[in-house]
């Protein structure tokens, strides 16, 4: 039987140009500067980026082979590494203290209903691991496209610790073209096109599953139309239906990326990760880990510290991180992305390779007290 959610009782909260007019980045706690030492690959033949652990339905990272087991995506290390984006797969890595050690690719080419895959969340219950993930493109395309799509597809978690057999991937929920705009274009560029991607898993105190993501705003379309958006399980377990979005950036950012949620201290508190360029022009706000908090997921959201920005990259090194992940002990993961100063008498492609990490960053650690939020470890 299919669950109905009034839609009368979800607010959409407005992250606004006036809210982000209060961020000051001087007078906030600035991140360590990723020097070489942390920037090196954790294997000599990939480059390494988005990464979420197999966790428990609160979230929690699960126990695994003396550790954790970890998903990223990953692809043979190239020349240009703005080429991943057009190659990626995901990988499964075994999580030992800071330590990282590459196992191999997670789901088999010949079930991957798409050309490559995005970014996703995965939980075990049970003893049956669920990976959501984006599909990017469909399986034997012969151009590049923009397509994406939401799937999820489930194994068994074997006694010894392997996957058994994945299960063909099921399309969970599709953009409406009424709240979300379908992500289907075929050509674009990195920060303009438009999102239906990076679904992640949250189940409330009820037992109810719910899926976060990447979106565009239908009804109000544009250049800068990011939200993050909301589906709920419809009873079927394997099928989620829309609900209207706990955030709408409109006017204000084309993208809110890889939005999750951690429970703390009785409150829900959300993230996502945006980059400087894609703001609106006039809008000065860093690459960085933005937040909000409700005492519910259907809101309202007040933006954390006045503003949303939790962690941003260091002033001198703008670019050096990105894609963080909030863990409920507070643990924050991300990944060294252009780390390295920049070169001005060369064209910025010819540096790329030599300033691009490609590999996890340091865990840092945030506290948070209400709607406040601060870098407490940084190290």
């Amino acid at each position: 039987m299919t669950r109905e959610f009034p839609v009368k009782e979800w607010a959409t909260s407005n992250w606004s140009e006036a809210i982000l007019a209060s961020l000051d980045r001087t007078t906030m706690v600035q991140p360590e500067i990723i020097e070489a030492a942390n920037a090196q690959p954790m294997s000599p033949d990939l480059d390494v980026w988005d990464a979420w652990p197999l966790a428990d339905p609160s979230g929690r990272p699960i126990a695994w082979r003396g550790g954790e087991l970890w998903f990223a995506l990953a692809v043979v290390r190239s020349d240009d590494p703005e080429e991943r984006h057009h190659l990626a797969r995901i990988h499964h890595f075994h999580r030992l203290k800071d330590r990282f050690e590459h196992i191999g690719q997670t789901l088999p080419d010949d079930i991957s209903p798409g050309a490559r895959q995005w970014s996703g969340s995965a939980r075990y219950d049970k003893g049956v691991v669920t990976l959501y993930f984006t599909a990017t493109g469909h399986q034997g395309d012969t151009s590049l496209t923009y397509h994406q799509r939401l799937f999820s597809s489930t194994t068994p978690l074997e006694a010894d610790g392997d996957f058994g057999t994945w299960s063909t991937p099921i399309e969970i929920v599709e953009a409406d073209g009424k709240t979300y705009r379908p992500a289907n274009e075929n050509v674009g560029q990195p920060g303009k096109i438009k999102a239906f991607r990076d679904p992640s898993h949250y189940r409330d105190e009820q037992g109810r599953d719910y899926i976060l993501f990447t979106g565009s705003c239908a009804s109000r379309p544009g250049s800068h139309d990011g939200v993050i958006g909301l589906a709920a399980d419809d009873g079927s377990s394997s099928r989620f239906h829309l609900l209207p979005p706990l955030v709408s950036a409109v006017g204000v950012n084309n993208e809110l990326e890889r939005p999750h949620l951690v429970e703390y201290n009785n409150r829900l508190y959300l993230f996502w990760s945006t980059q400087r360029g894609v703001f609106a022009p006039g809008i000065e706000a860093p690459t960085g880990l933005y937040g909000a908090t409700a005492t519910s997921l259907a809101g309202p959201w007040t933006f954390l510290n006045g503003h949303g920005l939790v962690i941003g990259n260091p002033l001198e090194r703008p670019t050096q991180a990105y894609s963080w992940w909030v863990l409920p002990d507070l643990t924050v993961t991300s990944f060294v992305d252009y780390w390295g100063p920049e070169n001005h008498d060369l064209p910025e492609e010819a540096t790329r390779r030599a300033r691009f990490g490609g590999t996890f960053a340091p865990f840092v650690k945030i506290a948070l007290d209400g709607d406040r939020a601060w870098l407490v470890d940084k190290t």
